[in-house]
C-alpha cells in the first residue's frame, strides 16, 4: 500500500510541475513517467485489495462470532435473572407469611395478656372495694358506739347533776361539751374512713391506667410497618408488659 501512495504523490508532483499549454488550462506531462507510475499503482493495488478484503472477511467472521456469543450471553443472563426473580419472589412470600404468622401470634398473646391483666385488675378492684367498705363500716360503727357511749355518759352525768340545784347550769354546759366532743370524734372518724377509701380507689385507678397504657403500647407496636414487612433474618420483638 505504501508504494501506491508514493506513486500517487509522484504523479501529483509531475502534474503540478508540468509545463502549461498557452491559452488553455492543459499541461504537457512526460508520458513515459506517468505510465510507469500508473503501472506501479496497478501492480500494487491487487495485493493490497486482497489484504483489505481478507481483513474485511475476518472482521465479518469476528462480528458474527461476537453477535452469537452476545446472544448466548444475553439469553443466559435472562434465564439467570428469571431464576433469581422467581427465587426472590418465593423467599419474599415465605418471609411475609412468617411475619404474618408471628404478628398474629403476638397479637393473640397480647390480647390474652390484656384480658388477664384486666381480670386481675377487676379482682383487685373488687377486693379493695370490699376491704374499703368493711373498713368504712367498722369505723362508722366505732364512731357510733363512741357517740352513744358519750351520750350515755352525758345523760348519766346530767342526771347526777340535776339533783344538785346549784350545779344544774354547769351540768348542762358539761353535757353540751361532751356531746360536741362526741360529734367531733364521730366526724373525725368518718373523715378518716373517707380518706382511706379514697386512697384505695386512687391506687386502683392508677393500676387500671397502667394496664390500659400497656395494652395501647402493644397494639401500636403490632400496627408498626416494621413488624408487618420486616427483612429476612430479623428477630421477633419481645413485648415487655411491665410499665
Amino acid at each position: 500500500m505504501y508504494r501506491v501512495f508514493e506513486a500517487l504523490d509522484e504523479l501529483v508532483t509531475i502534474v503540478e510541475e508540468a509545463r502549461g499549454v498557452p491559452m488553455t488550462s492543459s499541461c504537457v506531462v512526460p508520458r513515459g513517467d506517468v505510465l510507469e507510475l500508473l503501472d506501479d499503482v496497478r501492480d500494487a493495488l491487487p495485493g493490497e485489495v486482497d489484504d483489505a478484503q481478507d481483513v474485511l472477511d475476518k472482521r465479518d467472521d469476528l462480528l458474527h462470532a461476537a453477535r452469537k456469543e452476545a446472544g448466548e450471553t444475553v439469553a443466559g443472563a435472562n434465564e439467570e435473572a428469571e431464576r433469581t426473580v422467581t427465587d426472590a419472589t418465593s423467599e419474599a412470600e415465605r418471609i411475609l407469611a412468617d411475619a404474618r404468622a408471628r404478628a398474629e401470634q403476638m397479637m393473640g398473646d397480647a390480647h390474652n395478656e390484656a384480658e388477664r391483666m384486666v381480670a386481675a385488675g377487676q379482682a383487685e378492684y373488687q377486693n379493695l372495694t370490699d376491704r374499703s367498705r368493711a373498713e368504712s363500716e367498722r369505723m362508722i360503727q366505732a364512731g357510733r358506739d363512741a357517740y352513744e357511749r358519750a351520750i350515755e355518759d352525758a345523760r348519766a352525768e346530767q342526771a347526777r347533776l340535776v339533783s344538785q340545784t346549784e350545779v344544774v347550769q354547769a351540768a348542762h354546759a358539761e353535757s353540751a361539751r361532751i356531746v360536741d366532743e362526741a360529734h367531733t370524734e364521730a366526724d373525725r372518724q368518718r373523715a378518716d374512713c373517707d380518706a382511706y377509701v379514697d386512697g384505695k380507689l386512687a391506687e386502683f385507678s392508677e393500676l387500671l391506667a397502667t394496664t390500659l397504657r400497656t395494652v395501647d403500647s402493644g397494639r401500636n407496636h403490632l400496627r408498626s410497618p416494621m413488624n408487618l414487612g420486616g427483612s429476612g433474618g430479623g428477630r421477633s420483638t419481645l413485648y415487655d408488659y411491665q410499665v
